[in-house]
């Protein structure tokens, strides 16, 4: 057991005026499981980054550890799997490699296959695997839930659960409650660290932000008297000012103005003082103003149908029959293990050509709204995307600004922007579109907790008719009013088909 104290950090990019951290002081025990968590753009990759020692920065940084991050840059994936991960951690034998590959409920085979031929949350586990034989090494793992499906969470939330020294990035509630037991919390004006899982910090925070827009109320009332006073105080200096002009006795009226403007500009600057000391613990309130959304209504009560759907790729057939029907109302989402066909069946559903059995049906002059789960495709000023995508441009940029993005992002090109940042953009711009259906593949990866509890709260309260795909389950349970499960055609025979829930 050993500590990682961070002292008086302070770090902005070259390339920027503002700093990210500002004299930051906190310590660490290495032997925590900490969840990290923050606003997308707030600088958490940063931080991790500056752990590592890829950018220089004013302060200290004091460890005896080494760090290690997720994930794991893999120089050559036509490469085994077991090549690469003898790379990452060589002093580990075959058997500690298969022995932890178990341990994630992964398929030891993996370790012969190509890396390349592996699936997103094969590779994920076969990294973990590695990176956690390297004994003595602090691990920092950035956002690994975002290519897991549920069932994969679970596997590798037990997996952490069992071990220690780490910083995790997640922006999924339940993963982060299931396996850390401190919070490294990136606020406005610190980090801050609390013991306990993710449920107990975001009680405590609540009612630690509670009692600071109390205080908020009461210190802004405090600075309106102080400004109004160092008006007054301003004003009283330029009355003794003005007096000597025309005066007589130049001597007595000059020094008595020049008292009374000395002990103006002393209350003055006391005053001025104690207002930025007091705007200086306003800081720290984390806002989520509420989104708003007008959703179109369609004029019958069913909008699509799925019939005894399987898709295939080629020969090969993806998902056992699914059937099921979207009506006026629902909120449906779609569950089950990467490659199940999920994605399939909403391309299926916005018009694509996917090939498919069984009978599809999507009524007619039906207008939907899309949220892609892929933002590389995506460029260009956050102006130009806003008039190509045929969207109100100052409404578009007022859901960012209430989804935490700063004015200066407006600046910005969108592949400039965090992951997060870009899926809120995709996320506002479908707000900003009037559908009878909504339809959204995987939209809360990267993006952080604060938002994801906003966007919640405006699924419930405007009750859209969505379709979705989403692996957070505290999401998927708030969101939705019906759950889809979706098996492979190439399942165990102990599967059960798809059914409703």
């Amino acid at each position: 057991m050993s500590m990682i104290k961070v002292e008086n950090l302070t770090f902005a990019y070259p390339s920027s005026y503002d700093n990210i951290f500002e004299n930051v002081s906190f310590q660490i025990d290495t032997d925590w499981k900490l969840g990290f968590v923050g606003r997308n753009g707030r600088g958490k990759t940063t931080f991790l980054n500056l752990l590592m020692g890829k950018y220089e920065y004013s302060g200290k940084i004091i460890s005896c550890v080494q760090f290690d991050y997720f994930p794991y840059p893999v120089s050559d994936p036509q490469e085994t799997t077991e090549t690469i991960l003898r790379r990452v951690a060589p002093s580990c034998q075959e058997w500690e490699f298969i022995r932890e590959l178990s341990l994630l409920e992964a398929d030891v085979d993996i370790l012969y296959r190509p890396f390349i031929t592996l699936s997103k949350g094969e590779q994920t586990k076969a990294l973990l695997s590695a990176l956690f034989l390297n004994e003595g090494h602090f691990l920092l793992i950035d956002e690994p839930t975002n290519h897991l499906d549920t069932m994969a969470r679970k596997a590798v939330a037990e997996y952490l659960k069992g071990k220690k020294g780490f910083i995790l990035v997640s922006h999924d509630r339940r993963f982060l409650d299931s396996c850390i037991d401190h919070i490294l919390s990136l606020n406005r004006a610190d980090i801050q660290v609390q013991s306990g899982n993710f449920t107990s910090w975001i009680t405590d925070f609540q009612k630690r932000q509670e009692a600071e827009l109390a205080q908020n109320r009461q210190l802004q009332g405090d600075i309106k008297k102080l400004q109004k006073s160092a008006r007054r105080a301003a004003a009283w200096s330029d009355e003794a000012e003005k007096s000597k002009v025309g005066s007589f006795d130049k001597g007595y009226i000059g020094h008595k103005a020049a008292k009374m403007m000395k002990r103006s500009k002393a209350i003055e600057a006391r005053q001025m003082q104690a207002i930025k000391e007091k705007q200086g613990l306003l800081k720290n309130i984390e806002a989520a103003e509420k989104l708003k959304l007008y959703p179109l209504v369609y004029h019958s009560d069913v909008l699509a149908s799925f019939s005894e759907i399987s898709v295939s790729y080629g020969e090969r057939t993806i998902n056992n029959p699914v059937s099921f029907e979207i009506r006026r109302g629902d909120r449906i989402v779609l569950e089950g293990l990467n490659g199940s066909g999920k994605s399939s069946l909403l391309k299926l559903l916005l018009g694509e050509n996917v090939d498919h059995t069984g009978t599809f049906m999507k009524a007619s002059g039906l207008i939907i709204s899309y949220v892609s789960q892929d933002t590389s495709l995506f460029t260009g000023g956050l102006s130009d995307f806003a008039r190509e995508s045929g969207i109100d441009e100052s409404l578009f940029k007022a859901i960012l600004r209430k989804m935490d993005f700063e004015r200066v992002q407006f600046e910005k090109n969108i592949e400039e922007l965090s992951q997060g940042q870009k899926k809120k953009v995709l996320i506002a711009k479908s707000l900003c579109e009037r559908a009878h259906l909504y339809v959204w593949d995987e939209p809360l990866n990267f993006i952080d907790i604060y938002s994801r509890i906003q966007i919640e709260n405006l699924i419930t309260e405007f009750s859209p008719t969505m379709l979705f795909v989403e692996h957070d389950a505290a999401f998927s349970n708030a969101a939705a009013t019906k759950k889809i499960e979706l098996f492979s055609a190439c399942a165990a025979p102990f599967q059960k088909p798809q059914h409703i829930i």
